[in-house]
């Protein structure tokens, strides 16, 4: 279009003011996409029709703008002299006066604003790489031997922690890693307390807290180093940052969120009272089953009171069971002997069938009958092969071409190509031809051809 323009105006073709704005106005939204842009209010104006006029400006420069009624009946709030706004725009021009303005479709206050924008992209990227997945979630100790806690040591959610994890169970040692929980050192330090964590070896989970404040405030546990850095951490990490209806991005990517930092300490550990009521519980099913064990004992004791007896009939009880395995002994001597009898007899038989004269003179039967066989084999086979010959010669004297022209034929081949001339239509008269007889060949011409 501004190829055009200027093609048409060194052609001297004369625009009236209207044509010249209306031109302006069509160059400008057409090549400029709808954009996001940051300012300062002035000069707020908005008349009976409910369109709201005003510049948005900054230091060094402003921009008139306007904003339709109905785009600014979903804006939540009413625009205010020096108020610092974000807007999502088209770029425009007014023709009626030729001013340059933008015409705003949305509009926002521009800190928590652009700050809930970054959250909720931060949040989508995340989302997408697959931090938030319950697959990466890991498990909490039911039981933790040692509680690393990353915190302000000044802030009152250390207080509330420590408050609780002393009434509910005093004996867990609690190490508080002091870290920054607002500011521009503040992510840095809580990735560092985080890695050092890890690498200490003292911890077996970890508590991420803070109280609460506004997003500015919170804002810390929404950068991305530090979801990075609970996502990598192999010890399982429990966030809880500000109220219960604050959520940021550690509470995404940790292992477990809770509302408050005192939740998250009766999350962490169990109540003591509770234990002690089972260990009392334990402590009566222990000495029940002790008693159980002693009745046993006592009845198996006297099981083997009645059981004992005096030693004489003891012995006499062994000197008849001796007596007996005697008796036994003596038969089962005299079977095994009957046995091995028995066995040497057919032992004897079995060898005397298996004499080697006996088997030579198996083997040189076995011999003889295979060598009567052998050339009965022979004789057959060669009385086939002369028959199978036979056959083979008188075959190939009947397919031998030599045999048909021995009774008359004779074999016409080109006498260039030498290929044999089976059709008339192959030859041409005055063409020359090899004629092959049973005694030799001789070169034809053709003549003339006869179909």
């Amino acid at each position: 279009m501004t190829t055009d323009l200027f093609s048409k105006t060194s052609e001297r073709e004369i625009f009236s003011v209207s044509q010249l704005n209306r031109s302006a106005r069509q160059l400008l939204e057409t090549h400029l996409p709808l954009l996001w842009v940051e300012g300062e209010l002035s000069n707020v104006s908005i008349p009976s029709s409910g369109h709201w006029y005003f510049t948005l400006k900054d230091d060094q420069a402003q921009v008139r703008c306007c904003m339709f009624r109905n785009r600014n009946m979903l804006v939540r709030f009413k625009p205010q002299q020096g108020q610092h706004v974000l807007l999502r725009a088209r770029v425009s021009l007014y023709e009626g006066r030729g001013d340059y303005q933008i015409i705003a479709e949305h509009m926002e206050e521009a800190g928590s604003g652009a700050l809930q924008r970054a959250f909720d992209e931060l949040k989508h990227k995340l989302s997408q790489e697959g931090l938030f997945n319950e697959a990466h979630k890991k498990a909490l100790p039911d039981l933790p031997k040692h509680i690393g806690v990353i915190t302000s040591p000044t802030g009152a959610a250390i207080h509330d922690v420590l408050s609780v994890l002393e009434r509910r169970f005093p004996g867990i040692p609690v190490t508080v890693i002091p870290v920054a929980v607002q500011g521009k050192e503040s992510a840095p330090q809580i990735v560092q307390a985080i890695e050092l964590a890890n690498r200490a070896g003292l911890f077996d989970v970890l508590l991420l807290t803070r109280g609460g404040g506004s997003m500015e405030d919170l804002w810390s546990f929404n950068e991305e180093i530090v979801a990075r850095a609970i996502f990598n951490s192999e010890l399982p990490i429990v966030s809880a940052v500000g109220h219960e209806v604050d959520f940021t991005i550690a509470d995404f990517v940790a292992d477990l969120r809770a509302p408050t930092p005192s939740a998250a300490a009766e999350l962490l550990v169990p109540d003591g009272d509770d234990w002690l009521d089972k260990f009392i519980g334990f402590e009566l099913l222990l000495e029940e089953a002790m008693l159980r064990q002693l009745q046993q004992w006592q009845r198996h004791l006297h099981n083997l009171r009645q059981r004992l007896r005096h030693p004489r009939e003891r012995l006499e009880q062994q000197s008849q069971r001796l007596d007996n395995l005697e008796l036994r002994l003596k038969n089962h001597i005299k079977h095994l002997l009957g046995d091995c009898k028995n066995r040497i007899r057919q032992l004897e038989i079995r060898q005397q069938a298996h004499h080697p004269q006996v088997r030579l003179h198996q083997l040189q039967e076995r011999i003889a009958a295979q060598h009567q066989r052998l050339q009965t084999s022979q004789y057959r086979l060669l009385e086939r092969k002369q028959k199978s010959l036979g056959e083979a010669v008188r075959m190939l004297n009947t397919l031998n071409p030599l045999s048909t022209l021995e009774r008359g034929y004779g074999l016409i081949t080109d006498a260039q190509t030498h290929k044999v001339i089976t059709n008339s239509n192959q030859v041409m008269p005055g063409t020359t031809v090899n004629a092959r007889v049973a005694q030799g060949e001789f070169v034809c011409r053709v003549e003339s051809i006869s179909k």
